[in-house]
């Protein structure tokens, strides 16, 4: 027995030795590469920036904890726009960086507007004197569309390129509902408010085809015009032509360099040799930048003169969040709110920009973001800086905006509210069998039940859609008092229609097409402040603050190991999960977008 106890003491005492030592492993490695990872990149001469165009560019660039840091072995990187299109400028300002090297990939863009951003800053470096040059196994037709501002694009000898135009189809999941019992009634105001179609059509309304229409061909047309403008060979007419004929991507790589799509075509290794050429060396070891690299470099006129803040706002607006399975950033309501008060309060703080990338979201937390941006803006102004996407509830959001620039690709509008409730009724009693009998206190105690679950629910549905109705006209009036319009024009150009920022301009949704940095521009202007620097909001946690409190994680790892299983049905997924939390009323885009 004593022997039986010595060794199980024994044991309890190495396992607690154990633990200790790798604990505290885990914390020093932890330390080190917060340490690393805050430490500032030296910059040799001859040096090249390269920009890795492979994973998602989402509209700001959030750190992992370093818990995902250790667990993620998912391939597929986040960027942050932000992160690429201040890199971009740190590399033209610096003497060492000689020019930019693209390394195309699997690249999925937010937005068009993402990437015309990036585009127009490598356009804009290109104007120091520098060379950016592209090379990939295979170009993605936004991926094709950023590389075509180089100097030199190159193409694996088995390449190809995916330039296809703008489209696809829809799915419409109304007459598989049909067979299972299952109807969704739509509440809306506003006849080209068509994100209920895919539950209650079986193809798309003329209105919804209108608009869609209009705002994939101006998008279209603005890639063609970029592209035409730095592939001389090619007329905007004439890479139509060739679209429209063939499908380019089964097309032979030697048609690709006839055409002058591309300019060489070579493995990697012929990439290296052009890169020395251009740097004037002979040797083999070429000093390389990474973006991460580029980020830890510090910029130039950093903190000098009144701050601007720039807060980003963007993803669904959701009133609480409520899912640890996806990274995707939302607009949270409350919190924004309070981070708004808190720039409204600071007098560090001159004036704001508001960069705002969303589809909308829940109609009450819109409004009451909206709200708030007043009392900021009768403090100091406020510009807004739409991103990809400002519609719908985005635009709630934007309206109260002392100034509003766009990128010519946004989306906006969207000015419109729907509530969409399933029915069961025919599912439970007519296929299934079930019936419902109850007692109640009052006349419409049950009415979401009945909603759901009866045929006979006419009366709930008229108080719905009044109820929609007065959200319309809430949406009406921020929008007519914020951009000094009547009631009556904004709503002849809402019904929830989608606009291109450039159709948008002439109707006075937005005041001028423009970048972020022409937002800030502004800003400054009308607080009336000279030499200025920008400052970015929210401002993100410490890295310790992000490995303790765990109930903020937003579930990275998971995230990706998720993405991965799933495959295509990843976002279905989360999309559904999503429609299980919202708000009963939306102000939101008609649909996903997906380019």
């Amino acid at each position: 027995m004593k022997s039986f106890l010595k060794y199980t003491l024994a044991t309890i005492c190495g396992l607690v030795i154990f633990c200790f030592i790798a604990g505290f492993i885990f914390f020093v490695t932890i330390i080190g590469m917060a340490a690393s990872s805050g430490s500032s990149t030296v910059v040799k001469d001859n040096s090249v920036f390269v920009l890795k165009l492979n994973g998602a560019v989402q509209e700001r660039g959030e750190e992992g904890s370093p818990l995902d840091m250790i667990l993620s072995t998912n391939d597929m990187s986040v960027m942050g726009l932000d992160d690429i299109l201040a890199s971009i400028k740190k590399a033209k300002e610096h003497i060492d960086i000689k020019g930019i090297y693209i390394e195309g990939g699997l690249v999925e863009f937010d937005s068009p507007a993402s990437a015309q951003q990036i585009r127009d800053a490598l356009k804009d470096f290109k104007k120091s004197g520098k060379w950016v040059i592209a090379y990939a196994d295979n170009y993605t037709q936004q991926g094709y569309y950023v590389a075509s501002v180089a100097d030199t694009i190159m193409l694996n000898l088995t390449g190809m390129i995916e330039l296809k135009g703008i489209g696809g189809k829809r799915e419409y999941l109304t007459g598989l509902y049909e067979k299972i019992g299952v109807k969704y009634q739509p509440v809306r105001v506003g006849k080209y408010k068509s994100y209920v179609e895919s539950v209650t059509r079986k193809d798309m309304s003329a209105e919804n085809r209108e608009q869609t229409e209009a705002y994939q061909q101006g998008i279209w047309k603005h890639m063609l015009k970029d592209i035409a403008e730095s592939r001389t060979k090619q007329s905007i007419e004439q890479l139509n032509q060739m679209v429209s004929d063939s499908i380019l991507a089964f097309a032979a790589p030697a048609d690709y360099l006839k055409s002058g799509l591309v300019d060489l075509l070579c493995y990697p290794e012929g990439v290296k040799t052009t890169i020395k050429g251009l740097l004037g060396t002979n040797d083999d070891d070429i000093n390389q930048l990474t973006l991460s690299d580029m980020m830890a470099l510090p910029a130039q006129n950093d903190r000098q003169g009144d701050q601007i803040a720039v807060y980003y706002a963007y993803g669904e607006i959701i009133d609480q969040n409520t899912s640890l399975f996806s990274t995707e950033h939302n607009i949270i309501g409350k919190e924004t709110i309070e981070d708004l008060n808190k720039l409204a309060n600071d007098d560090d703080v001159k004036a704001v920009v508001i960069r705002v990338n969303s589809p909308g979201g829940s109609a009450s937390a819109s409004e009451q973001i909206a709200h708030a941006i007043t009392r900021l803006k009768a403090k100091k102004p406020v510009v807004i800086s739409m991103g990809g996407m400002a519609a719908s509830g985005g635009y709630m959001i934007s309206a109260y905006g002392n100034y509003i620039f766009a990128e010519p690709t946004t989306i906006t509008g969207s000015i419109g509210i729907f509530g969409l409730i399933p029915n069961f009724s025919e599912l439970a009693t007519d296929k299934l069998g079930i019936t419902f009998d109850g007692t109640k206190t009052n006349r419409y105690t049950d009415y979401m039940e009945n909603l759901i679950l009866s045929k006979d629910n006419a009366e709930e549905l008229q108080f719905m859609q009044t109820y929609v109705s007065r959200g319309y006209d809430s949406f009406l009036n921020i929008v007519a008092d914020g951009r000094k319009m009547s009631r009556e024009k904004v709503h002849e150009i809402a019904q929830g229609r989608v606009w291109l920022a450039t159709d948008a301009l002439p109707i006075k949704l937005i005041d001028k097409l423009g970048s972020l940095d022409d937002a800030v521009k502004k800003a400054a202007e009308l607080a009336k402040v000279g030499e200025h620097y920008t400052k970015g909001y929210p401002e993100s946690a410490p890295w310790y603050e992000q490995l303790l409190d765990m109930k903020d994680k937003k579930g990275t790892y998971l995230d990706s190991e998720l993405r991965e299983m799933l495959g295509d049905f990843y976002q279905p997924f989360i999309n559904a999960r999503k429609d299980m939390q919202r708000n009963h009323l939306q102000a939101r885009l008609p649909y996903q977008l997906n380019f």
